[in-house]
C-alpha cells in the first residue's frame, strides 16, 4: 500500500545513528516515523491505535528485542514487528519467528528489502484492522436482536422456510416474517446471503 499520514512505523533501537538513518530512509519513501532510544521508553508512549508496524532492534541495554516482543505478545499488541540486528544467529530468528515476527532482517540493512518488508507489514495490520472492525460491528448489530429474533435468526440460517419456523416456535408465519424483516434490518442485510456472512464472520453459529 501506499505510504500514508495515518500509518506509524516504529523504531526501537539504542544506536542512535541507526534511528536516524531509518526515519531519513521511511521519509524519503513518504512514511511516518517514532523512534525510541528503548524498549522501555516505547512502551511509556506508544499508541497501539495508531496503524503501522514495529521496526525492532534484537540486542538493547534493558530489555532486548526478544523481551519486548515477549510482553507485547502478553498484551495482545497486534503490530507486525521486523526485527533488526547486528548479531543475529538462527537460534534468534527461529525464536523471533515462533513468536511471530513479520520479519528478521540482518544489519547493515539492505534498504529495498527493508522498504518492501515495512509496506507488507502495514498492509497486514490495515488488513486486521479491517477485520476486526467488520467483526465487532457485526456483533454489535446482532447484540441488538431480541431474543426471540436470535431463535428465528438460528433457523433461518439453517436453511429453515418461515412456515417451518413458525412450527418451530409456535407463532403465526406473520410473526416471523416480522422477526425476519427486522433481522434483516438490524444487520443491515439486503438478502439472506448477506445475513450469513455477518452471522458466519463473527462465528457465532457454524
Amino acid at each position: 500500500m501506499p505510504a500514508n499520514s495515518l500509518s506509524l512505523i516504529r523504531i526501537v533501537d539504542d544506536d542512535a545513528e541507526m534511528r536516524e538513518s531509518l526515519e531519513f530512509l521511511l521519509s524519503t519513501e513518504g512514511w511516518k516515523s517514532r523512534s525510541y532510544a528503548s524498549a522501555e521508553a516505547f512502551l511509556e508512549t506508544d499508541d497501539v491505535m495508531v496503524p503501522g508496524c514495529l521496526i525492532l532492534d534484537i540486542r538493547m541495554p534493558g530489555l532486548s528485542g526478544l523481551q519486548l516482543q515477549e510482553l507485547l505478545k502478553k498484551k495482545d499488541y497486534s503490530l507486525p514487528i521486523l526485527f533488526i540486528t547486528a548479531h543475529g544467529d538462527i537460534t534468534m530468528a527461529v525464536e523471533a519467528v515462533k513468536n511471530g515476527a513479520f520479519d528478521f532482517l540482518p544489519k547493515p540493512l539492505d534498504d529495498e528489502k527493508l522498504l518492501a518488508s515495512v509496506e507488507k507489514a502495514i498492509a497486514l495490520d490495515w488488513e486486521r484492522r479491517s477485520h476486526h472492525t467488520s467483526h465487532t460491528a457485526a456483533m454489535k448489530d446482532l447484540a441488538t436482536l431480541t431474543p426471540r429474533e436470535q431463535q428465528v435468526l438460528e433457523r433461518i440460517i439453517h436453511g429453515r422456510l418461515n412456515k417451518q419456523i413458525a412450527d418451530d416456535l409456535g407463532i403465526s408465519i406473520k410473526t416471523v416474517e416480522a422477526h425476519r424483516a427486522s433481522i434483516m434490518d438490524k444487520t443491515n442485510s439486503g438478502t439472506v446471503a448477506d445475513l450469513m456472512r455477518v452471522v458466519m464472520g463473527t462465528k457465532l453459529l457454524h
